[in-house]
C-alpha cells in the first residue's frame, strides 16, 4: 500500500467516523433523549411528516444504521444514501426556510447541506482501505455503482418520501 493510499484511507476513516458518530448520536437522541420517540414523532408531525410516528422511527433507525455502517465502512454507498436521504428531508421540511446559518432561529441549512455533500462524497469515493468494504471486496475499488446507489437511493428516496408523506400546513395568511 502506497503512502498516498494510507493517507487517503486515514482521511476517509476520520470522515466516516465523524459522520457515523454524529448520526448514531442523533438517532439515539431521537429515540431516547428529551421527549423520546413520542416527542420526535410529535415534532415530525408538526413539520408536516404524516404519520409522525412512522417518520420518527424511520429517520431514527436510518440514522443509527447509517452511522454504524459508516463506522464499519460496510455498504458505504447505502450508508451514504441514508445520510443523504435523511438530511435532504431535514433540509426541505425544516432547515431551508431558516436561511443558511445554523445559529439563526429555527436552525439554518449549513449543517444539513454539509452532511449531504459529505454523504455524497463518501458514496462516490468509497470507504478506503481501512473498512469492511475493502476487506471483503465490496464497492472496492470505488466505481460508478457506489455513486448511483448513493444518489438514487439518497436523493430519490428523499423525493419519494416527501412526495408521499410531507403535508405541511399552509400559511393561514395566504
Amino acid at each position: 500500500m502506497s503512502n498516498a493510499e494510507i493517507v487517503t484511507s486515514v482521511g476517509l476513516l476520520a470522515v466516516r467516523w465523524a459522520v457515523g458518530i454524529v448520526f448514531i448520536a442523533h438517532g439515539y437522541n431521537h429515540i431516547f433523549g428529551g421527549g423520546k420517540i413520542a416527542g420526535t414523532a410529535s415534532w415530525f408531525a408538526g413539520l408536516g411528516m404524516r404519520p409522525g410516528w412512522l417518520h420518527a422511527w424511520t429517520a431514527s433507525l436510518t440514522e443509527l444504521g447509517a452511522g454504524v455502517l459508516l463506522i464499519l465502512g460496510l455498504l458505504t454507498p447505502l450508508a451514504s444514501a441514508g445520510v443523504i436521504g435523511t438530511m435532504v428531508v431535514a433540509l426541505v421540511t425544516n432547515h431551508l426556510r431558516n436561511g443558511f446559518f445554523i445559529f439563526r432561529p429555527g436552525e439554518g441549512c449549513e449543517y444539513v447541506v454539509t452532511l449531504i455533500a459529505v454523504g455524497f462524497g463518501l458514496g462516490c469515493v468509497g470507504s478506503g482501505r481501512f473498512s469492511l468494504d475493502h476487506a471483503i471486496g465490496l464497492f472496492d475499488p470505488p466505481n460508478v455503482t457506489g455513486l448511483v446507489i448513493a444518489a438514487a437511493a439518497g436523493f430519490g428516496g428523499a423525493a419519494l418520501l416527501l412526495l408521499t408523506s410531507w403535508r405541511p400546513e399552509r400559511d393561514r395568511a395566504n
